[in-house]
């Protein structure tokens, strides 16, 4: 298995020093420590992350819950809260995010491993049942995709032939044909089985 790139959030010092020495010494790889929701969201914009460790209490604005929204909006990644707040209402908050897992401070280290490896096998039933978003999917192509390609590659992943992409769109076949080339350039692929390869590629 690759070795999985986790961003660690958290607004305190020590623990996060901590906290990435017990991931790099458990072969994660680990991206920050960060103490800020939007330095978090550059991270996540600008690199290939598996995983994120979310404190609620951040620095900033945001809060790490308002910062676990934006995850499951914009990025679509595993997220587990390492938070010292346990009351009914914080949870209860967090719970409506859908994280992975919820870790009460202050917990032994032997607790990250089995926690990430649960979150990460969820992430895989959930990528096998969900589409890649448009901004995932971007982060990994040089020229990104526009939003009509994007819901172009969702209706071939569909096996909608060309004369139903049009007559869905209420465009002209040589106008889905054009985007079609484009997207296929975007993506790199010839075919439409190529295409679909490309879309499971992150269901996996």
């Amino acid at each position: 298995m690759a070795q999985l790139n986790i961003l660690v959030v958290e607004d305190d010092p020590t623990i996060a020093i901590d906290l990435m020495l017990a991931l790099e010494g458990q072969g994660y790889r680990v991206l920050g420590p960060t103490h800020r929701a939007d330095r978090a969201l550059e991270y996540l914009h600008g690199e290939r992350i598996d995983l994120a460790l979310l404190d609620i209490n951040l620095e900033g604005e945001m809060t790490g819950i308002d910062l676990a929204h934006r995850i499951n909006e914009e990025v679509g990644i595993p997220f587990i809260f390492l938070t010292s707040y346990s009351d009914r209402e914080t949870v209860a908050s967090a719970a409506d995010t859908f994280p992975s897992t919820y870790l009460v401070k202050p917990f032994k280290e032997a607790d990250l491993a089995p926690a990430i490896e649960m979150a990460m096998a969820g992430a895989i039933r959930k990528q096998a049942q969900h589409t890649p978003s448009l901004t995932l999917i971007n982060k990994d192509l040089v020229q990104g995709l526009t939003k009509t390609e994007y819901e172009i590659l969702l209706e071939v992943d569909k096996g909608l032939s060309i004369p139903d992409i049009a007559e869905q769109r209420h465009n002209s076949e040589n106008t889905i044909k054009t985007h079609l080339k484009n997207l296929y350039n975007k993506l790199g692929v010839h075919t439409r089985v190529e295409v679909v390869n490309f879309l499971n590629s992150y269901r996996w």
